[in-house]
Parts: C-alpha cells; sequence; structure tokens
C-alpha cells in the first residue's frame, strides 16, 4: 500500500468570494473597549488607509468581489466589517453591539442591505457582534462567547439560519472575539489559538476537529488568526510567520500584509472583511 501524501502535496483549490468592506477614513483610536485600544497612544489614519488598501487590492488580484459601504463620522471602528452582520445562504442576521460606542454600527449595516435589495433580514433582540464572534464552517456556525456575544444570540441567529451553531466560549480578553482566536480554511478545516478557550470548549474543539493547526502563542499574539482563507490563498498579518510555515505544510498558500495600525483598535485581516455567502 502507497503511504499517504504528505499535506503540503494536497492541491488546495482556491474558490472566488463576495466581501463587503468599509475604508478607514474616519479612523482613531479615541475610546478603548477591548484590551489593544489605547487612546493616548498616537494613530495615523492615512497609514490606515494605506494599509487597508492593500488588503482590498490584493483581495482583487485574488479574483475576490469587494463591496464597500460608505463610513459615517463617528463610527471609526465601522472599518472592522466583519462585526456588522453574518450572511448566510443569503440570509443577513444584523448585529447587535455590546458597546454604546458602535451600537449606531449594527443598523447602518442592516440599512446598506436592505438598499440592495437582500430580503431576509433579522434584526437581533441579543447581542451579538456578527462574524467576530459567528465564524462558517461546512457543518455549523462556530459561536463565540464571554466577552462581547452572548449565548441567547447564539440561540437567536440558529433559529433565523436553521443552521446548528456551536457556543465556543472565550477566556482570554486579548481574543474577545472568536474570529481573533480561530479561522475557518476550507470546508470544515480550522485553525486556531488552544489558550483562548475555556476547557470545555477547546474539548469540543479537539472532539469536532481533531485535525485542526494549532496556533502557537506568539502567532496568535499578532493577531494571526485573524485571517481570510479562500481554500488556498490564506491572507494573514505578516508578523505571524510561524503560523504561514504550517499552512504551507498544509499545502496552504499564506500572504501576509502588514495591518499594525488597524491592530491598534484590536483589528486585522477578517476584523476587516465580511463575507457575502449567497444562497446554495
Amino acid at each position: 500500500m502507497n503511504a499517504a501524501a504528505p499535506r503540503s502535496a494536497v492541491t488546495r483549490q482556491g474558490r472566488p468570494r463576495h466581501f463587503l468592506m468599509c475604508r478607514p477614513t474616519h479612523y482613531d483610536v479615541s475610546y478603548s473597549i477591548n484590551p489593544w485600544m489605547e487612546p493616548a497612544k498616537p494613530t495615523d489614519t492615512s497609514l490606515a488607509v494605506a494599509q487597508w488598501e492593500r488588503l482590498h487590492d490584493l483581495f482583487l488580484e485574488l479574483g475576490h468581489t469587494i463591496e464597500l459601504i460608505e463610513p459615517i463620522p463617528g463610527l471609526p471602528d465601522m472599518v472592522y466589517a466583519a462585526n456588522g452582520a453574518t450572511v448566510v445562504d443569503g440570509k443577513v442576521f444584523g448585529a447587535r453591539f455590546r458597546h454604546q460606542e458602535r451600537a449606531a454600527e449594527g443598523p447602518a449595516y442592516l440599512d446598506w442591505f436592505r438598499a440592495r435589495g437582500y430580503t431576509e433580514l433579522h434584526e437581533p433582540q441579543y447581542v451579538n457582534e456578527g462574524e467576530g464572534d459567528f465564524l462558517v464552517t461546512d457543518s455549523h456556525v462556530l459561536a463565540g462567547w464571554g466577552f462581547r456575544s452572548t449565548l441567547e444570540g447564539h440561540a437567536e441567529a440558529q433559529e433565523f439560519f436553521g443552521r446548528p451553531v456551536v457556543g465556543l466560549e472565550l477566556v482570554d480578553p486579548r481574543f474577545y472575539h472568536l474570529d481573533t482566536a480561530l479561522a475557518v480554511l476550507d470546508g470544515d478545516e480550522i485553525m486556531y489559538n488552544p489558550a483562548a478557550f475555556s476547557a470545555g470548549s477547546l474539548a469540543v474543539l479537539r472532539s469536532l476537529y481533531p485535525d485542526a493547526l494549532l496556533a502557537e502563542p506568539a502567532d496568535a499574539a499578532v493577531f494571526g488568526l485573524n485571517a481570510i482563507s479562500d481554500g488556498r490563498h490564506v491572507v494573514l498579518p505578516e508578523a505571524a510567520t510561524g503560523l504561514a510555515e504550517q499552512l504551507r505544510e498544509r499545502g496552504f498558500e499564506p500572504i501576509g500584509v502588514d495591518l499594525t495600525e488597524l491592530l491598534k483598535a484590536g483589528g486585522s485581516v477578517k476584523c476587516c472583511t465580511l463575507e457575502l455567502r449567497p444562497r446554495g
């Protein structure tokens, strides 16, 4: 019997994706709602825009479709489009933010979807922060809780989407959203930071995804898991060099980007990117 081919020999197939993004025109760190935000430290809006534009252009180079939502003055975190909603099978589950500083973002994103003809929309009753805490695999919607989104919001999402939602408790405040601690690579293949989860949630992940890629602490600390994968290319922070090597060993093509200015507010590649998943 022939030995199994090494994972690096696996042929990965990328699939064009449809994303919504928001230019950081009004980017600033004027308040603190997570451990990364330090208003006393200076921010450079022009640098944030330049780094964001490189990410935007990279997605286009990879064959993805990008739509833009107009940034609103006074909402500096609106650049983190992933938090604005969750879209599955063309159905839009709106966001309801925990902190007042971001509360207006939820309605703004829902208005964008309404204006573009989306008809299945849900205004949430309970707190959820969009794809920050809802990550979609082929079999489940993985849902983070502990710092932002709530278990009641998970149940609300499951009822709306008609898909099984698996709650995962986050325990390290640096990784306050699920998308800072876990990324979907392809289908039911994921990578995650074990130290970010409670013991019970870690046991669930190990049971559901025994072959998951596990990130080292140094890569997790630079938001290496706040990544976007199309099934072949994985766009992630360039500082996560160890994680990039692990991805190459599994046959993926990692592409590092510099979003260090946007990291000052606790966001990176995935935070800036909301996937618009069609029916099917």
